[in-house]
């Protein structure tokens, strides 16, 4: 949690979309990278899509980790690309000199802009989305209590998560009546 966000924040956290939640977001997966009193961003982890890196950035191609595919992150923004990281401990006070800004629990985002050889020695994973998920001013307070999403915590192999079944994976992890959840089907007489 970074200095402007206060004990309330949800950065850090997933966004796990319920049964309700339509359209780009059906059964997205959002890891919420910053949350304060003026909205929220983050990036839906769980959105491959067939386009290779090196459609569009070509020297990161060797070292995302795979699938090798862009992600959607979300839908906003579009024209552009974040790179997510994993930053082993310990790294953190030289970072921003190598193009890496820690945002929470081992996580950062890459300046793409950066050369990959003096980004990727510091690094264990790197996922690029293309646009991100955005909330005004209140706007995820009001869709949370409308019920669109579930507030649970996120584990460390999350982000770089290598299965189209995150969102199934995440729910059933919960100890709670959240797991029944991960069965969910638009077939009543499924359910």
């Amino acid at each position: 949690m970074t200095a402007d966000e206060g004990p309330g924040s949800l950065a850090g956290q997933l966004l796990v979309a319920t049964p309700v939640t339509g359209d780009f977001f059906h059964r997205s997966v959002v890891l919420v990278l910053h949350h304060d009193d003026d909205g929220a961003t983050g990036i839906t982890l769980n959105k491959p899509l067939e386009a290779e890196v090196s459609a569009v950035l070509p020297d990161w191609q060797p070292h995302v980790t795979p699938p090798g595919v862009l992600f959607q992150g979300g839908p906003v923004q579009l024209d552009s690309a974040m790179g997510l990281v994993s930053v082993p401990g310990g790294v953190a006070a030289q970072t921003e000199t190598l193009g890496i800004s820690v945002l929470f629990g081992g996580l950062a985002l890459v300046d793409l802009d950066a050369p990959p050889p003096v980004v990727v020695p510091e690094v264990s994973g790197l996922r690029i989305y293309v646009g991100y998920a955005g909330w005004s001013a209140g706007q995820l307070e009001e869709e949370l209590i409308e019920g669109a999403w579930y507030v649970v915590e996120r584990e460390p192999r999350d982000p770089f998560h290598d299965s189209a079944d995150l969102w199934r994976d995440v729910l059933v992890r919960q100890r709670n009546s959240l797991s029944l959840v991960a069965n969910h089907t638009h077939h009543p007489e499924q359910n």
